[in-house]
């Protein structure tokens, strides 16, 4: 017995919320504590460093850099979270691993590190699984991650020297094919219909009598009963 998808903003809003917040603590430890953040960054084609896949995502290069991904994550999780309760998990996994893993195999020869990679894959699922569903939901949440995060679709491609784009790209790539693979896992909402999109019946008995006859055949009018009829041979 499947379990019906629960659509809550709040608790979408304060899941992701911990997440970010925890991605704060962790920036906040490695100043406090002057701890070597960089070693969890992602650096191609090393071997040793093959643990950034998973861990670049945790770490920034400073508070500038996370302040600048905290509300992307917020807005984009916000979004995945809420209008996707059953891929969500999934498509959080895919991107993640699948920018990582990119960046590792093709990306520059530097440390690559920070969550925009994951942030341009959810902004690419929204994106694209909105046009394949085109429900109510997915369209509005669609809307207000363009409005607000539409030069996403610009930034996988290269722009600033310290800015990783590969990873951006590989995000991106993550999260559409997170959507194509996807798009069907979580129910539609039932279209609403109003009156006055179905036609009208009349409420009078005999009118919908008088129009159910066809006038090009009189042969099914009802003929008057005859006096004749009535009596006995």
């Amino acid at each position: 017995m499947t379990s019906k998808p629960t659509y809550s903003l709040a608790g979408a809003i304060k899941s992701v919320t911990c997440a970010v917040a925890l991605l704060w603590i962790i920036q906040s430890a490695g100043v406090l504590f002057n701890l070597p953040l960089s070693v969890l960054a992602v650096y191609p084609l090393e071997i040793s460093r093959l643990h950034g896949v998973i861990t670049s995502v945790l770490v920034h290069s400073g508070y500038e850099h996370l302040f600048n991904n905290t509300l992307p994550l917020l807005v984009l999780g916000s979004a995945l979270m809420y209008g996707y309760p059953k891929s969500r998990f999934k498509v959080i996994v895919i991107t993640w691993i699948g920018s990582g893993l990119g960046v590792w195999l093709f990306g520059r020869e530097s440390n690559h590190l920070g969550a925009s990679g994951l942030a341009h894959g959810l902004f690419f699922y929204v994106f694209v699984v909105s046009i394949l569903r085109r429900d109510a939901r997915s369209v509005a949440l669609m809307m207000i991650a363009f409005f607000m995060y539409g030069t996403m679709v610009l930034t996988i491609f290269p722009t600033e020297p310290n800015i990783s784009y590969e990873a951006h790209f590989f995000g991106g790539l993550s999260g559409f094919i997170a959507a194509l693979i996807w798009w069907r896992k979580d129910p539609q909402l039932k279209r609403k219909t109003y009156s006055w999109e179905t036609p009208d019946e009349p409420d009078d008995p005999q009118i919908a009598r008088q129009l159910s006859h066809d006038p090009d055949n009189p042969e099914k009018q009802d003929e008057p009963e005859s006096f004749f009829d009535h009596t006995r041979h």
